[in-house]
């Protein structure tokens, strides 16, 4: 690679970021930031789907989820504290591996970012017909898209200050369910004509035996997507060595709050009788007949999906810029115009998001399910590369090598199990179509690259509101930098 080609985006998007010391996040705020881009409807509704395949057992599978999400993120903040660049996991997997990996890493999110907002913005139009009944679908995809673009437009901190908001409401709607449900369950609203028992046997506790609680833990994970992004904003934190520690607190409460919500939820109605298409939360409670609680909830779930779906907005954006930056898209998708905002870049987006809630709407529905399920299944390969990664630029200890084979054994554990469960396992295939197309361009591009390489080095013409830094004049401190920190 010369000296041009090195010239990426690492350090750089400061259109997309603030770059004074007041625009810093504190280790909290990330933290919440987090919670944010996490809690969506893949934890509302989500987690019915892995209680229908894994019964009462899936709180195993949300345990494990939430440990192997933790090693995760423990390995890309390590990274991040060390040497803080632009791109996050995608730069890294690109210095660790090579142009390939950053190029490959980078689209393979784009494009499953992409499907999930399609099926986010489809559910979010499902849940606004609660009210409105007779509206079309495609007005609510519209509207829902409209606002998020508006949000993005707003800035980093315009953006910040939204999800901020979504989280606190978010955390709230958790609270008051663990609120109402433990009234409920102690005969304040009577006994809401259910009295289900606690499973007393392991035939019981995983009905659909080890088939189905491996399966569920897929469905496990869906509930903690968001981390990567969490990665990406990490760069404006005050101290990037704090990174490690908001990804801990953040984890440790996603887990405390998803595991007794469920818990709570399957002590309060039998399991069986939840609905995929139905929260889970919203089941336990409508035996009791509570007047206020389903419109209440039904806004909760309209909010967290909005909210996980404006975050993967702003980060496909970011990573649409990084790439072109990088010469790995079309190098004007990285101009900047309206109050220095790419807007290119997210003109693509937008284009990609209006054919993914087209598609969304058009197809039969399950069809549509397996092209999710294979986004899923896309974010978690990233993950594994990330651990992949991470094995190749930080000096691990013994321990800390240990914590990375456990976290890669976590997430094949969850792809594998969508192969061998006839709900995931279309999914499963589709995923992989995603991954041969994308890595045939990537084979493709590979003689390009190899051309330019070999050019003299020539002058980078500066694109109007960047600058540029080569991530080669920071090898020898990342080096330095990237050591293992006390595990």
């Amino acid at each position: 690679m010369n000296s041009n080609e090195a010239a990426s985006s690492q350090g750089r998007s400061a259109g997309m970021r603030g770059t004074g010391e007041k625009d810093k996040l504190r280790w909290w705020q990330l933290s919440l930031l987090g919670v944010a881009f996490t809690i969506g409807t893949g934890y509302f509704l989500g987690s019915g789907l892995a209680i229908r395949l894994g019964g009462p057992g899936a709180v195993i599978a949300f345990a494990f989820a939430a440990f192997g999400t933790y090693l995760v993120f423990d390995a890309l903040a390590k990274m991040t504290s060390a040497d803080p660049l632009e791109g996050s996991f995608r730069s890294y997997a690109k210095k660790a591996y090579g142009r390939w990996a950053g190029f490959g890493s980078g689209w393979v999110y784009w494009a499953a970012e992409l499907l999930i907002m399609g099926s986010q913005m489809t559910a979010l139009s499902l849940f606004s017909r609660f009210w409105f009944p007779n509206v079309p679908l495609w007005i609510f995809a519209a509207g829902y898209g409209t606002l998020g673009l508006i949000i993005v437009l707003l800035g980093t901190k315009g953006f910040e200050r939204f999800e901020n908001l979504f989280a606190l409401i978010k955390i709230s709607a958790i609270v008051m369910f663990l609120i109402i449900g433990t009234a409920a369950l102690f005969g304040v609203f009577g006994d809401g004509g259910n009295n289900p028992e606690l499973p007393v046997s392991f035939g019981e506790y995983v009905p659909h035996g080890a088939t189905g609680l491996w399966a569920s833990l897929l469905f496990a994970f869906y509930a903690f997507g968001g981390i990567e992004i969490m990665g990406m904003t990490a760069l404006r934190l005050q101290r990037p060595e704090d990174a490690p520690k908001s990804g801990k607190m953040m984890l440790l409460l996603l887990a405390v709050i998803y595991i007794a919500s469920i818990i709570l939820a399957i002590t309060l109605v039998p399991w069986t009788t939840f609905h995929p298409d139905t929260s889970p939360f919203l089941s336990a409670l409508d035996p009791y007949r509570l007047p206020l609680v389903p419109p209440i909830f039904n806004a909760v779930l309209i909010i967290a999906g909005f909210s996980t779906m404006t975050a993967s907005l702003f980060a496909i954006t970011k990573m649409l810029v990084t790439l072109a930056e990088d010469r790995d898209a079309p190098r004007f998708l990285a101009v900047r115009m309206l109050r220095d905002c790419p807007l290119p870049a997210i003109g693509l987006t937008t284009a990609g998001l209006i054919v993914s809630v087209v598609f969304s709407l058009l197809v039969p529905e399950r069809l549509y399910e397996y092209v999710t399920t294979a986004a899923g299944l896309m974010l978690l390969y990233n993950w594994f590369f990330i651990l992949l990664t991470s094995g190749r630029l930080l000096a691990l200890s013994r321990w800390g090598r240990v914590k990375r084979f456990v976290g890669m054994a976590i997430i094949m554990t969850a792809v594998t199990g969508s192969f061998f469960h006839p709900t995931s396992r279309p999914g499963f295939f589709v995923s992989f179509g995603f991954l041969a197309v994308i890595g045939s361009i990537t084979l493709l591009m590979r003689p390009h690259w190899r051309h330019m390489n070999k050019k003299p080095d020539r002058p980078k013409p500066k694109i109007i509101g960047m600058s540029f830094r080569s991530p080669e004049q920071k090898t020898d401190r990342f080096k330095t930098k990237m050591r293992a920190e006390p595990d």
